[in-house]
């Protein structure tokens, strides 16, 4: 069996005997509340080894995706296909390499002179760093995927020995949560002149390929950032993400009427638990909001509250005195949120390959070819409380402005 189903299995086997456990000792029956929890320490056991079994073959599997010369004579091969007018199947090894890739090989457009057939970008529009920094797995063949989480740990007790002596003690077990992941379509539907036609095969994959890859990993960082848009999700994002039971994964924290003075510190010391703030942790934002931390100056000497030093197009740190938080400007979080947390905690699902082809007739008439991409991916916050959610009240924010 396939590691990955087989911790599936035992994921649900888990929450089984977890929830038996639960009815046993709310029953009062301690032989059954033991055996069910030796089963869950058992389930534990195998499912690391498994977990060992899983990453190993995910590693053999990125070994396995070509590079160099065999990569190059791959795109030639590929491309060769599209301009025949076939589809292209990326492996979920790929795709996952190219989904976390922070630079995407466009490649230089060898075409004969005075061809114009490189259709620029728009300034600034590169895709929202997000997408780099959250969790992604292959999760090839399955229809969906249970993570299970703490939802709060073990506590132990203390008394004095004669209070306590001849008297039951007090039950101590932790309480689990399950982030169900399942898979939702994504689709995209780019278009290049049809000149790049005279490329080289492997140019002219390339092309193909960033474009089509540009399109769905923009998607996809708005998928992780606020999920989809049905009234039931079946993929979650930050903003809104859910376990099985329909309770939230996230935490929530009111910021006022309007981002001020205390809203940083009030994110930062509202994530993690009470002995500890979270590690890893970074902001995410819109555009539009960083600018008004950015604007907010003190009440005497006029000076900038907040020092903001990007270090990418999307990405860098805020400095409130001996305070630094990372920060990712991501426009899906939404114009009155404000999101702090480890990316980590974010699982992103791949399930399946991600195909790839071009049409030569919807835009026949403009010179266009159409590239047209598809892929299933799904997603969820896997950890307790592992983003706090901070909003604005006002349905308009005053402090949006320019």
């Amino acid at each position: 069996m396939d590691p990955r189903q087989k911790l599936i299995n035992l994921a649900a086997e888990r929450t089984q005997a977890l929830n038996a456990a639960e009815a046993a000792l709310t029953a009062g029956n301690t032989a059954e509340y033991d055996a069910q929890m030796e089963r869950v320490s058992n389930m534990n056991t195998e499912m690391e080894r498994y977990q060992r079994l899983a990453n190993e073959q995910a590693r053999r599997a990125d070994a396995a995706v070509p590079n160099g010369a065999e990569y190059t004579d791959m795109a030639a091969e590929r491309g060769s296909a599209l301009m025949r007018g076939e589809k292209v199947n990326f492996s979920a090894q790929e795709m996952r390499r190219m989904l976390n890739a922070t630079t995407l090989a466009t490649g230089t457009l060898a075409e004969p002179s005075g061809v114009g057939s490189d259709i620029r970008d728009i300034p600034g529009s590169q895709v929202s760093s997000i997408i780099d920094q959250v969790f992604v797995q292959d999760l090839t063949g399955l229809g969906e995927f249970n993570e299970p989480y703490v939802v709060s740990e073990m506590d132990a007790k203390a008394d004095d020995i004669a209070t306590l002596a001849g008297t039951a003690r007090t039950a101590t077990d932790p309480t689990f949560g399950v982030a169900q992941i399942k898979p939702y379509e994504v689709n995209v539907t780019s278009y290049v002149d049809r000149n790049i036609a005279k490329l080289t095969p492997a140019r002219y994959f390339e092309k193909v390929r960033s474009m089509a890859l540009n399109a769905m990993r923009r998607k996809v960082s708005a998928l992780i950032a606020a999920g989809d848009s049905e009234t039931t999700h079946v993929m979650y994002g930050i903003i809104n993400g859910k376990n099985k039971a329909g309770t939230a994964i996230y935490a929530s924290e009111n910021l006022g009427a309007a981002i001020g003075v205390g809203t940083l510190d009030q994110l930062y010391f509202a994530y993690g638990t009470d002995d500890a703030v979270g590690a890893n942790a970074r902001l995410f934002l819109t555009k539009a909001n960083l600018k008004a931390l950015g604007a907010l100056r003190g009440t005497n000497e006029k000076r900038r509250l907040y020092e903001i030093i990007p270090d990418g197009p999307n990405t860098g740190i805020i400095k409130d005195g001996g305070l630094t938080i990372p920060y990712t400007i991501c426009s899906g979080v939404g114009a009155n949120n404000l999101v702090y947390g480890d990316p980590m905690n974010y699982e992103l699902g791949l399930f399946g390959d991600y195909s790839v082809r071009v049409d030569e007739s919807y835009k026949a008439g403009e010179r266009l070819i159409t590239v047209l991409g598809d892929a299933m991916v799904g997603g969820n916050i896997i950890a307790h409380h592992g983003f706090v959610v901070g909003t604005v009240t006002p349905a308009s924010n005053p402090s949006q402005g320019g």
